[in-house]
């Protein structure tokens, strides 16, 4: 039996749908169309001293002015963003989005809460969960929300796009890395953790893009260290001259 052709006004109120439906996502395309690779020669060369002049404010910073200039953070953050701004890159290119996130992620969330389990298992076994009440715990895990978005900002969104425009994906993955275990120097723990934790930000990073999800991940990660490994191994996770202080 033949169906009925639609009329001229059905179809014209499907079509907007099945174009939405088929819209490719502009930030589905590959990592160098996002983070343009550059050609050899001067440009390249210049182009390496931006991340690296931020990175050396960044280890001034921990190692020696923040004592007396606290409030200098700001300022490099700002000439990062600075830096977005001149490459035009909007939030969302830099992972500041959640479109999509549920169907490249579906495999993160078991993994985290296996990692978790064996780390709780840890501390209960080896007795040394530190000893807070649940309103504690909970502040403390807040607070480490938005200092872990900003270090997977600093990571990702920064580091890791600058390195990408200029080495292949691996040799930008593993640079970044080795700048993030450096910055925690001296902690030699943090460095252990940060190393293998900072290439692994990087894929995921480069899989699903998206901020929110890595911050939430380390913040996790940050809290049950604090929560499980004794003070005597972490120094409190302090870095720079703290850690000498701990």
């Amino acid at each position: 039996m033949l169906r009925p052709r639609p009329s001229f006004a059905e179809a014209v109120r499907r079509q907007p749908i099945r174009q939405a439906a088929s819209a490719p996502d502009p930030l589905d395309a590959p990592v160098e169309a996002i983070a343009p690779r550059l050609a050899p020669g001067g440009n390249r060369r210049l182009a390496i001293l931006e991340p690296l002049t931020v990175f050396t404010l960044i280890m001034l910073y921990i190692w020696g002015l923040r004592a007396a200039h606290p409030v200098l953070w700001i300022a490099i953050l700002g000439l990062m963003l600075l830096s977005h701004l001149i490459h035009r890159e909007s939030p969302g290119m830099l992972g500041f989005r959640t479109h999509g996130l549920q169907y490249r992620t579906r495999w993160l969330f078991p993994l985290l809460s296996i990692l978790t389990f064996l780390m709780l298992a840890y501390g209960a076994l080896l007795r040394t969960t530190r000893p807070i009440n649940p309103k504690g715990a909970v502040l403390a895990f807040a607070g480490y929300l938005p200092w872990g978005l900003l270090q997977q900002y600093i990571l990702n969104a920064y580091f890791l796009n600058r390195f990408d425009a200029l080495l292949p994906q691996r040799a930008a993955s593993l640079v970044t890395a080795t700048l993030f275990c450096v910055a925690h120097t001296p902690n030699w723990f943090l460095m252990a953790v940060t190393f293998p934790g900072g290439y692994w930000s990087t894929r995921v990073y480069r899989n699903c893009r998206c901020l929110y999800l890595l911050g939430l991940v380390h913040a996790m990660a940050g809290f049950l260290l604090f929560m499980l490994v004794p003070d005597s191994i972490t120094h409190h996770l302090r870095v720079g001259p703290g850690w000498f202080k701990w």
